[in-house]
C-alpha cells in the first residue's frame, strides 16, 4: 500500500524525504542523495509507459494512475511515493483510490514563501509566479524526445491544499514547513509517531540526533555544491544547474515580496490561509 508524501512544489517536499529515508532506510541516520531513491516520485513516464507508449497528451496518461500503482503494490509492501499532483480526477480517472493508498503525509507552506521559491526555481519573475499558483488548471511536465515525460497536476495553491486535506479514503496528516522549520524534532517525532500506524518503527534517539544533523538545510546545500543534485533543474538562461536548496530560512516573504503581490496572494487564498493561521484576521 502506498503513503504518500504530497506537497505543493517548494514546500518542503524533499526535506520529508531526506528526513523519513534517511531515519527508515539508513543504518546509522547519515543522509545522502541516494537515500531519496527509495521515495520516488509519481506519476512518471516510466510508471504508465507499460500500459501506453502515447505520450503526447499529458492528461491521457490519467487512465493509467490506478493500474500503475497497483503494479507497484504486487509485493504488498508499503511504498512511500512522492507527488506534486493535486489528489484530482481527469477524465473521470481518479489520481489514487482506497485499494492502493492507506495514509498521506502533506507539506503544507506559506504561499507567500513559496511564491519566491518558485520565482527562483523556474527562473520566473514574481508576476509569472503568481500566475503559476494561482493557475486552475495548471500542469508541470518534462519533456523527453518530444514527448511528455514526468507530468503533475497541480491546479492552484488552495486547491491543492484542499485536495489532500479532504481525502476521504486514507488518514492524512498534515504537516506545516513552518512547524519543520521552527521545531524540527518535535514535527519529525511526531511524523514517526503518525508512521507507527502503518510500519514498524524503532524510537532511536541517537539516529534520530543524526538524521536531523545530517538534513539540516546547511548540510543539505553543502552535499549539493560538492555532488550536485539530480532532481534540480537546467537553467534555460547558461543550461547550468539551478540550485535546489537555495535560501532555507533566509526565504521570508518580509523581506523579498513586495506589498502589492502579497496583498494578492492574501486576497486569493485568504480561506486557507486563515486555516493555517498564516494571517490572523
Amino acid at each position: 500500500m502506498i503513503i504518500w508524501i504530497a506537497s505543493y512544489p517548494k514546500s518542503g517536499n524533499t526535506w520529508i524525504r531526506a528526513l523519513l529515508s534517511t531515519y527508515l532506510y539508513s543504518e546509522d541516520g547519515n543522509f545522502n542523495f541516494g537515500l531519496l531513491k527509495y521515495i520516488t516520485q509519481f506519476p512518471t513516464r516510466q510508471d504508465v509507459q507499460e500500459f501506453t507508449n502515447d505520450f503526447k497528451s499529458p492528461v491521457k496518461t490519467s487512465k493509467y494512475w490506478i493500474a500503475a500503482q497497483k503494479k507497484i503494490n504486487l509485493d504488498k509492501k508499503i511504498h512511500f511515493l512522492k507527488t506534486h499532483s493535486s489528489l484530482c480526477t481527469l477524465e473521470g480517472n481518479s489520481f489514487t483510490d482506497k485499494e492502493n493508498t492507506i495514509g498521506c503525509i502533506y507539506v503544507v507552506r506559506d504561499p507567500r514563501n513559496v511564491i519566491t521559491s518558485i520565482a527562483n526555481h523556474y527562473e520566473f519573475s514574481i508576476n509569472e509566479a503568481f500566475e503559476f499558483l494561482t493557475n486552475k488548471t495548471k500542469i508541470i511536465f518534462d519533456l523527453e524526445y518530444q514527448d511528455y515525460g514526468d507530468i503533475q497536476f497541480l491546479g492552484d495553491w488552495a486547491n491543492h491544499y484542499n485536495s489532500w486535506k479532504n481525502l476521504t479514503i486514507a488518514t492524512v496528516k498534515i504537516v506545516k514547513y513552518e512547524d519543520l522549520l521552527n521545531n524540527t524534532k518535535k514535527t519529525f517525532i511526531g511524523l514517526l509517531d503518525f508512521l507507527k500506524k502503518f510500519i514498524h518503527i524503532n524510537i532511536d534517539e541517537k539516529k534520530i540526533k543524526n538524521t536531523l544533523l545530517s538534513t539540516d538545510f546547511n548540510i543539505l546545500k553543502s552535499n549539493e555544491e560538492k555532488f550536485g543534485f539530480e532532481e534540480s533543474i537546467l537553467s534555460k538562461k547558461n543550461n547550468e544547474k539551478i540550485k535546489f536548496f537555495n535560501l532555507g530560512k533566509d526565504n521570508n516573504w518580509k523581506q523579498l515580496l513586495d506589498s502589492v503581490t502579497e496583498k494578492k496572494i492574501v486576497k486569493s487564498f485568504k480561506f486557507e490561509m486563515e486555516e493555517l493561521n498564516y494571517i490572523i484576521d
